[in-house]
C-alpha cells in the first residue's frame, strides 16, 4: 500500500496516471479494456516508465480517478449487457465506493487518484477498510491523496512529493497531518487572515 502525498501541482496525479499508462490501463480510469476518452492531456512520463511484473499469476488491475468518474460511469453504462448501469443512479460517493468494491477485488495492481474527493468522513473510513482487505490479499495499491485519514492505514508506505523531490515519511511527519491538527484545534487562527469579520 503506497500513498503519494503533496500539494496541488506536486506531481502525485501525474505519477499515478503514468503508472496506469505504463501498465496498459485507460488513463481516464477503468481497466485495460476500457475504451472511453475525452481529451488527451497526459504527461509523456508513462511512455518512459517500465513496469516489472512478478512472473506467474495473472493480476486484476484497475484505475479510478475522481475527476473522470462521470465519463467512466457513462462508458460502463453503454457497454453491451452492462453490469454497472446503476452507478449514475447513486450519489457521487456511493457510486465511487460501489465501483471500487466491484472492481478492486483480490490480488492485483490498483491505482487511485484522490479517491477521497467524493467521500464523506464515514465513507472514507469504509475505503480504508477496503484498502486493508486488498493489502491482506497481497494486492499492490498506489493512491494519490490529500487525506490524513487514508494515509493513516497501518503499514502503508507514504511518499511525500514536493520541492525536495520524493521522500518517504511517517504519517506523523506529514505536513497535511500537522496542518489538519492545527486547524481542527483552532480554526479561528487559520481563518482570521482569510475571512472578513
Amino acid at each position: 500500500m503506497t500513498f503519494l502525498v503533496g500539494e496541488n501541482g506536486s506531481g502525485k496525479s501525474t505519477l499515478v496516471e503514468a503508472l496506469a499508462q505504463a501498465h496498459g490501463l485507460n488513463v481516464e480510469g477503468g481497466s485495460k479494456g476500457a475504451m472511453h476518452s475525452t481529451r488527451s492531456s497526459e504527461s509523456p512520463l508513462g511512455a518512459s516508465l517500465r513496469v516489472i511484473r512478478t512472473p506467474g499469476r495473472r493480476v486484476n488491475s484497475y484505475f479510478l480517478r475522481a475527476e473522470t468518474m462521470h465519463g467512466l460511469y457513462t462508458y460502463l453504462e453503454n457497454l453491451p449487457s452492462p453490469v454497472d448501469a446503476d452507478l449514475h443512479d447513486r450519489s457521487h460517493g456511493e457510486g465511487f465506493l460501489e465501483l471500487l468494491e466491484r472492481k478492486f477485488r483480490g490480488y492485483g495492481f490498483y491505482l487511485m487518484d484522490e479517491p477521497e474527493a467524493p467521500l464523506s468522513f464515514t465513507s472514507t473510513l469504509r475505503l480504508v477498510a477496503h484498502l486493508d482487505v486488498l493489502r491482506m490479499s497481497g494486492a499492490q495499491v498506489v493512491v494519490a491523496t490529500h487525506s490524513p485519514v487514508l494515509t493513516a492505514l497501518p503499514g502503508a508506505t507514504i511518499l511525500e512529493l514536493g520541492a525536495h523531490g520524493i521522500r518517504r515519511v511517517a504519517w506523523e511527519e506529514l505536513e497535511l497531518v500537522t496542518h489538519w491538527r492545527s486547524f481542527l484545534a483552532r480554526p479561528d487562527g487559520y481563518l482570521r487572515a482569510l475571512v472578513a469579520d
